[in-house]
Order: structure tokens, then C-alpha cells, then sequence
């Protein structure tokens, strides 16, 4: 997917949809229509009818057997992709683990998910087409199943590498991206005469002419990804340019792949050992993978080249480090000091009053939560949703309190 993300192009991408989309219609399509068929037929001269006094005639297929099938055309899973399955899941993923305003997360990652997802479609689909021809449709049914599983999979990777978010937000919008898609799979039959129209030539010549603009800015965020790498891939050539190294390791930071940005932080530290941007990144990456030592080091070493780093969030991360590590004194003093400069942040009131709860002081943290659900209501609109995990946190660890 990261290739994808980085060579990738949403033209043959799409191309590639309607290619295999094509071969699967013409083999799936009217093997599945004959099956049906003569099932219907078999229950209408099955062994409990009445014999007829004249010769038979075989009843014509019936069309409410066929018009499920039919209404199936080879451009339906790219418009149904781009129509229903690829905004769904987009909005799964913002509400599982986006960090600001869901019209910039669309706007940002409409085409690069679109790319992924049909690409990921066109890999899932391709088995139905030999299973289509070497066995029988009982068989097919199952082969059917594992492709939508596959496919599963392919997008829990693309949600995770596109949006940035974690292993668990991704996983439940991959695993829920099936709603979109089963709605977009029971549109397809009472929606098949308009999509037939909008993919008529005349509707594409008159999008094209009178919404050539609109449609050229579908792909602009793929684009725009693309072009700031090959920026900072020409950049990198340079091996005195730390902040291209920094750069990288950002992109490879939010795709979760955290080996290669470890990779160019240390670069970038290498080059300029006063880098402190870097510093921070290695420490949180760090942190979060429980290297807790080497966070603090890292940590340490912002400290030492400015305290008020990132607006002061190396206290911040600081306490946390001290929290994970159960030193919960040094929590409280680091996030006390934090606290006093950034007063209204949720997230580092969450954890001062969870290391005045731990430190015995049960009275001390209850206001703390409060504030820190406060500050979580009372965020501005494009913050409020990334904050809003703290208030929840806040929120349970304030019931738990004895009362007053």
C-alpha cells in the first residue's frame, strides 16, 4: 500500500477495476445466471407437479432470476467503489481515529484510498475468474467468501497506511467497511438505470466538459503526496539536508511504518545532532513501542536544547514516559510543570490527574478530570474529535472515584 500511495495512479487503477471487472462478467456472470435458472425451472416441473395431457414447452428464464445478474455490468464495482464503499469507509476511519475535520480528511484521502481500495478490489476479484471456469458453484460460493475476506485484509493495510490511524481503529473499519459495501451491493439492482446512465459516453462527455475542473481535483490528493516525495526523495541526495531526512521519516511515521522512520530520524540526527524535531519524533515513536529508556533519552535531549519544544509537549511526553514506568511522582512534577503552561490541554490533564490518583491523592485528581473533560467539550471544532478520547478517559476515571 505504500507503494500504492507513492507510485501509484487512480487512472489505471480504475482501469485495472474495469479490465477484470469485464472478464468477471463474462465468466461468473452467466454461469450464475444458468444456475439460477434452472433452478427456478427445476421447481416449477419438479417431481410433485401435475403431468400435462400435451408435449412441454421449457418456460422462458425468468426475469426475476436474471435481473439481479444482468443489472451487474462491468462498470458497476468502480462506481460503486467510488460512489458508496470508498466515502463509508472514509467516514468509519475518521470516526475511529481521525484527528480533524472530516471534509480535510476527504478532501486529503478520497483519491489515495480510492486507489488503494481498487486496486485491493481488482486483487480479490481475479481468483473468481479461473474458479469460474474449474469448479462448481458450491465450490465457487466458497472461493467467493475468501475473496471478500482477502479483500478484508488488503483494506485493514490501505485504512492504516493512508489515514495514520492504529491497528485498532483500523481493524474495525475494515471489518465495518462491509456496511458501505453491502449498501453499495443492494443499490447496485434499483440503481442499475441510473448508473447505466451516468457511465453512458454522452454523460461522460458533458461531466468531462462542463466538470473537467472538479474531476481533476478527484486525483489532487494522490498527486500532491506523490509530488512532495519525489521532492524529498530528490532532496535526500543531498547529504547535508537533514530536514529532508525529516520530512521522510514523517510520511513513513504516519503510514505506521515505523522501522524506516526510525531510519531517517537517525539520519537527520546524524546530519545535525541538533535536530531536535527529530529527537522528538524518535522519542514518541520510542514510547509508544515501550522503549521507555530510549524515550527518555531522547526526551532528555530535547530538554536540554529547548524546554519549550512543540509548545512545551516534551514535559508532556516526558510524564507519560514517567507514568508508563510507574514513577509516578516524576509524572505528577513533570506534568504539574506542564500543566502550568499549556493549562487547557486535555490530554496532559488526563494523565496529571491519573498520577495524583496513583500517588494517593484521590481529592487532588477529581478536579483534574474535570477540567480535562471540560477541555475536551470545549475544543474547537476541528480539535474537539481528536481530543474527545481524553474526555471519554477523563470521564470513566472520575466515576471510579470514591465520592466525596
Amino acid at each position: 500500500m505504500s507503494g500504492i500511495l507513492d507510485r501509484g495512479s487512480l487512472l489505471w487503477a480504475s482501469v485495472i477495476v474495469l479490465a477484470v471487472s469485464f472478464v468477471l462478467q463474462s465468466s461468473v456472470v452467466p454461469m450464475m445466471i444458468r444456475a439460477q435458472v434452472v433452478a427456478e425451472g427445476a421447481m416449477v416441473s419438479g417431481p410433485g407437479a401435475a403431468a400435462p395431457d400435451r408435449e412441454v414447452v421449457p418456460p422462458p428464464q425468468p426475469r426475476h432470476a436474471r435481473s439481479a445478474w444482468l443489472s451487474f455490468h462491468f462498470y458497476t464495482p468502480l462506481l460503486l467503489l467510488a460512489l458508496f464503499y470508498v466515502p463509508g469507509t472514509l467516514l468509519l476511519s475518521h470516526v475511529f481515529g481521525g484527528q480533524g475535520s472530516f471534509a480535510v480528511e476527504f478532501r486529503r484521502d478520497y483519491s489515495p484510498l480510492m486507489t488503494c481500495a481498487s486496486l485491493a478490489w481488482a486483487a480479490a476479484a481475479v481468483p473468481l475468474i479461473p474458479a469460474a471456469w474449474f469448479v462448481p458453484l458450491p465450490a465457487l460460493a466458497v472461493v467467493a467468501a475468501l475473496a471478500c475476506l482477502y479483500f478484508g485484509v488488503l483494506m485493514f493495510f490501505a485504512v492504516r497506511t493512508v489515514s495514520g490511524v492504529g491497528n485498532p481503529a483500523a481493524a474495525a473499519t475494515a471489518c465495518l467497511s462491509a456496511i458501505p459495501a453491502a449498501l453499495a451491493v443492494a443499490a447496485a439492482q434499483p440503481l442499475g438505470f441510473l448508473l447505466g446512465w451516468l457511465a453512458s459516453p454522452f454523460f461522460l462527455l458533458f461531466a468531462f466538459y462542463f466538470l473537467g475542473g472538479e474531476l481533476s481535483n478527484v486525483g489532487a490528493g494522490l498527486r500532491s503526496r506523490q509530488n512532495f516525495r519525489r521532492m524529498l526523495d530528490a532532496s535526500s541526495l543531498n547529504p547535508h539536508d537533514a530536514d529532508a531526512q525529516y520530512q521522510l521519516g514523517l510520511i513513513y511515521q504516519q503510514r505506521r511504518q515505523y522501522a524506516e522512520a526510525v531510519r531517517r530520524f537517525q539520519n537527520a540526527v546524524a546530519i545535525d545532532p541538533r535536530e531536535t524535531d527529530a529527537h522528538f519524533q524518535l522519542g514518541r515513536i520510542a514510547r509508544e513501542q515501550g522503549r521507555l529508556k530510549d524515550a527518555l533519552d531522547h526526551f532528555q535531549t530535547v530538554l536540554d536544547q529547548n524546554e519549550h519544544h512543540s509548545s512545551s509537549e516534551v514535559l508532556r511526553e516526558i510524564g507519560e514516559v514517567y507514568s508508563a514506568a510507574g514513577q509516578q511522582a516524576d509524572a505528577r512534577r513533570e506534568l504539574t510543570d506542564y500543566i502550568e503552561r499549556r493549562p487547557y490541554d486535555a490530554e496532559g490533564l488526563y494523565y496529571l490527574g491519573l498520577a495524583m490518583e496513583r500517588t494517593g491523592d484521590p481529592s487532588a485528581a477529581r478536579p483534574i478530570y474535570a477540567r480535562a473533560i471540560e477541555s475536551a467539550n470545549t475544543a474547537p471544532h476541528f480539535r474537539r474529535h481528536a481530543v474527545a478520547r481524553w474526555g471519554r478517559l477523563a470521564s470513566k476515571q472520575l466515576r471510579r472515584l470514591p465520592r466525596e
